[in-house]
């Protein structure tokens, strides 16, 4: 659904006071997909005009964020501050249209109001004394003189407002609820609703996609649109994001920044894929590929209820998407993870192909590239630590011999390869008529010190034959000094 024949142009537009939160990052989403699915405009705004809050720190993070998430946008990013010039342009011909006024009235005055109002279980809305005041006596009145008074908006007072949401439906608003409120502060700085509409309209956007916690906005929006003769975009506001407690989403149930999930080790894709089935559904499909994602994205599918996160099915789509990326892509996304767990230096560098060969054998045991990464710890590092336990259970005088035995043909053997392994193995165990695990399991302490790892063949074969002679020798000793 479009506004008329237009080209759909859609906005994400978060305000830099915080990092690029989860529910941020699934409206982002959705109105990318938007975007790409109706061959639209995705633009970037930063709301930055909270001035105490907004910080460069946090601008960055959300820009970095989008990247991550692989979230192009088409245009932007554009800052509020730098188009104060252009709100006040507009707040002025509302003035001067008689559809908003100047309003005097001091903080401390509205709070005593608002006291009074609260008290008498009256609507918490300002009670419009500076609205009908007559400008030219009171520009003369010397007790109002100055740069301290702030530019009111002219609601409707009677009547009612109806928002056609495209998830909700028909929303009717009574416009007696409706305040006269701010578009321009005392000190000079637009406020929200007003900057946001000013936005829109310069932006000519056509769909406003946003978070449902805006819903009361809405109304406000729609009639400074109105008095600025623009048409009025078309709403779809999205159900909340819950914790499995059912309050909305917070630090309390977890991680909830997208730096915070790349940090921890999840692929952007599987983020991606988490996000959109948090409200969007398309038949019982769980895993999508961008494609098909900007094929199938529609409202129509998008739920009225609140979606509740769960970090468990997260998890299960990260390993997922562990498995089916290829190993190549893996061994340069798990370097900085590496290098934080102090397994390899800064500027170290890896053979890639032998890097992709030892993450082959260990995805299917990673369910983030944190996981990864310690996993690779026993192929990369010169040396083991032993698990107590299974150091106490399978190097003993038992295994001994037939490790030393096992040393001393792999000594012997030219290609170090699964195969010739392999053989030395089975000569070993008939041999001596025991089971592989008598001798795997022992092997595989010494080689990773502990007790599960991929296919001890394979693993001897990706460790190499310098360390895993080096780290029998070990093994050897250690039972010998024990």
């Amino acid at each position: 659904m479009t506004r008329g024949d237009e080209q759909v142009r859609v906005r994400f537009a978060p305000s830099p006071t915080g990092q690029l939160h989860i529910g941020g990052a699934r409206t982002a989403l959705y109105n990318w997909l938007y975007a790409r699915h109706h061959k639209g405009t995705f633009i970037l705004r930063i709301e930055d005009t909270d001035r105490t809050r907004s910080t460069e720190e946090y601008i960055n993070a959300i820009i970095e964020g989008m990247k991550w998430l692989g979230l192009d946008w088409d245009e932007g990013p554009y800052r509020q501050t730098d188009r104060f010039d252009v709100y006040k342009s507009y707040a002025d011909k509302l003035f001067a249209e008689g559809k908003a006024y100047y309003c005097y009235c001091s903080p401390e005055k509205l709070e005593q109001r608002r006291q009074e109002a609260l008290a008498q279980g009256k609507p918490l809305k300002y009670d419009g004394r500076c609205r009908n005041r007559e400008s030219v006596q009171e520009f003369k009145d010397s007790r109002i003189q100055g740069k301290n008074a702030a530019i009111r908006f002219k609601m409707p007072q009677e009547g009612e407002t109806v928002v056609h949401d495209l998830i909700r439906g028909r929303i009717v608003f009574e416009n007696v609820q409706l305040d006269d409120l701010i578009i321009i502060r005392s000190d000079g700085t637009p406020t929200y609703n007003f900057t946001v509409v000013v936005d829109d309209v310069d932006m000519n956007i056509t769909h406003v996609i946003r978070g449902d916690d805006h819903l009361n906005n809405t109304p406000k929006q729609i009639h400074i649109y109105a008095a600025l003769g623009y048409e009025i975009p078309l709403f779809a506001h999205l159900p909340m994001i819950l914790g499995a407690d059912k309050t909305r989403l917070s630090k309390r149930h977890g991680a909830t920044s997208v730096t915070a999930y790349k940090e921890m080790g999840f692929l952007p894709d599987a983020l991606v894929n988490y996000l959109v089935r948090l409200g969007w559904s398309h038949g019982d499909q769980e895993v999508f590929t961008r494609d098909e994602l900007i094929q199938y994205f529609s409202f129509e599918n998008i739920g009225k209820s609140a979606a509740v996160f769960n970090p468990e099915k997260l998890l299960w789509l990260n390993s997922h998407y562990i498995i089916k990326s290829a190993s190549e892509k893996l061994a340069e996304l798990v370097i900085p993870f590496l290098i934080k767990q102090g397994i390899i230096e800064e500027g170290q560098s890896l053979n890639k192909e032998w890097l992709s060969k030892a993450i082959t054998s260990l995805k299917e045991r990673s369910k983030t590239l944190i996981e990864l990464a310690h996993l690779l710890r026993y192929y990369i590092a010169e040396d083991v630590e032993y698990n107590e336990k299974a150091k106490s259970k399978f190097l003993n005088e038992k295994s001994r011999d037939l490790l030393i035995e096992l040393k001393d043909k792999l000594t012997d053997i030219r290609e170090f390869s699964v195969e010739e392994i392999e053989k030395v193995f089975r000569t070993i165990i008939e041999k001596h008529n025991v089971k592989l695990g008598n001798l795997a399991q022992p092997v595989r302490v010494a080689l990773t010190g502990g007790t599960e790892s991929p296919g001890i063949f394979e693993v001897l074969e990706i460790v190499g034959k310098e360390k895993t002679l080096k780290r029998l020798e070990k093994a050897i000793e250690t039972i010998g000094n024990s």
